[in-house]
């Protein structure tokens, strides 16, 4: 007989789940702008774009990719708000597959400028980023690799101090692990002295 898999109740694994929360309180219900504009032979349709001028309506997967991914919405930040519920989810469980690297959802995150949201909306997306962060390092197995996450990040708050710090402090073999797969990841560019992803 199968031994059933124990559900994740970690402490770490506990926060995210209040994390996730917080978003969905804090952006539920939200819209894009009623005169967004997109490309309808390049991004989508006119009726997917109605569909993020829609509170609370799950995208399908690819719509929700072509979202966060395109770099030239008019109001990139009420778009981000309409999506961050489900893309959150979607993120944690390393369902988003971004063409080149997850640097490119941190890029995402950025072009809406959260951290100049409100206070409710800013301190939720930084409580999940560091949420997230915090579950990932003692994971054996992320859902994403840690030094994926660690550019996603960094790209989002235009930092790399609070992630290294946390990263630092932990004594403990898993987040050792962690850094070794880091290391070997980013061997070319920490040899050349620069970011190990594509830098702006």
């Amino acid at each position: 007989m199968p031994i059933p898999m124990r559900p994740d109740i970690t402490p770490t694994r506990l926060r995210l789940d209040l994390a996730l929360g917080r978003l969905a309180d804090a952006f539920g219900g939200m819209t894009a702008r009623a005169d967004e504009v997109q490309c309808d032979c390049h991004w989508g349709s006119s009726t997917e774009l109605a569909l993020l001028k829609t509170p609370d309506v799950p995208l399908a997967p690819d719509l929700l990719r072509r979202t966060w991914d395109a770099p030239d919405w008019a109001d990139h930040g009420a778009v981000l708000r309409r999506i961050l519920p489900q893309f959150a989810g979607l993120l944690v469980g390393g369902e988003v597959e971004p063409v080149f690297g997850m640097y490119e959802v941190g890029r995402s995150f950025a072009r809406g400028h959260w951290q100049l949201w409100p206070t409710r909306q800013s301190s939720a997306v930084r409580e999940f980023l560091h949420a997230w962060w915090a579950h990932s390092l003692l994971d054996p197995a992320p859902a994403v690799p840690v030094h994926e996450l660690f550019a996603l990040c960094a790209e989002a708050s235009a930092t790399t101090v609070p992630w290294l710090a946390v990263w630092e402090s932990l004594d403990d073999e898993v987040p050792d692990r962690h850094l070794a797969e880091a290391v070997t990841a980013w061997e070319y560019g920490l040899l050349g002295d620069q970011l190990p992803w594509d830098a702006w």
